[in-house]
């Protein structure tokens, strides 16, 4: 029986996608670089904001110095126009609201910087939604390692037997599997179905919805 979901953010919750694209292209822009298409950007995130830098810096622009001023010239444009395109996934609200109505808690873990988590989170869903929110944390491995996860289950008071971790990409999967958890794919996001069904998940969601009956389902069993 599941009594907690722990939820991937950008591509899972919300789609970001356009935002952090634009904010990439307009650095890109800034320093004379190429610019990158969307679909393109779907492939460079997953893996935390300063691994999207680097993928989006061409070869020769990619020295620590160097990716450490770009990633500061990201994150600074980033913040100030995060909330230009995203909005949430049609149904997300709406499933949010019919798992607490379950008692099925829910929490946030996403490889986005920590601090730019919560607020996009209160944003577009309000205040207290979510049990807790943690994002990528200096000292701590990102995605798919499950050190973060571990110490986020540890604060919900989450056992491995009663969690599900969701998400929308191999990451997602791998991170899930890491810690020990079941790990459903949401199929709306950035990465489809042959990448989730390739890195083992559980179960795939072809709309929200259907989170929820995977739910029901395991109090059956």
């Amino acid at each position: 029986m599941i009594h907690t979901i722990l939820f991937d953010l950008d591509g899972t919750l919300l789609n970001t996608i356009d935002d952090l694209a634009d904010a990439g292209n307009w650095v890109c822009a800034q320093n004379g670089w190429p610019l990158h298409t969307v679909e393109e950007y779907k492939y460079m995130v997953g893996n935390g904001i300063p691994k999207l830098v680097e993928r989006f810096s061409p070869p020769e622009a990619r020295t620590p110095e160097r990716l450490a001023q770009t990633l500061a010239q990201f994150t600074a444009r980033y913040d100030a126009h995060k909330e230009d395109k995203t909005a949430p996934y049609p149904g997300i609200p709406e499933l949010l609201a019919a798992l607490r109505k379950e008692g099925v808690q829910t929490a946030v873990f996403s490889n986005k910087a920590d601090a730019l988590c919560g607020g996009i989170l209160d944003h577009y869903f309000g205040p207290g939604v979510f049990s807790a929110v943690r994002g990528s944390r200096p000292g701590v491995p990102t995605k798919p390692d499950p050190t973060g996860l571990w110490e986020l289950m540890k604060q919900l008071g989450a056992g491995p037997d009663t969690t599900l971790f969701v998400g929308d990409s191999n990451v997602d999967i791998q991170t899930g599997h890491n810690a020990g958890l079941p790990a459903l794919g949401v199929v709306w996001g950035f990465r489809g179905a042959a990448e989730l069904t390739a890195a083992g998940a559980d179960a795939l969601a072809y709309r929200p919805e259907e989170i929820l009956e995977y739910i029901k389902q395991s109090k059956r069993l």
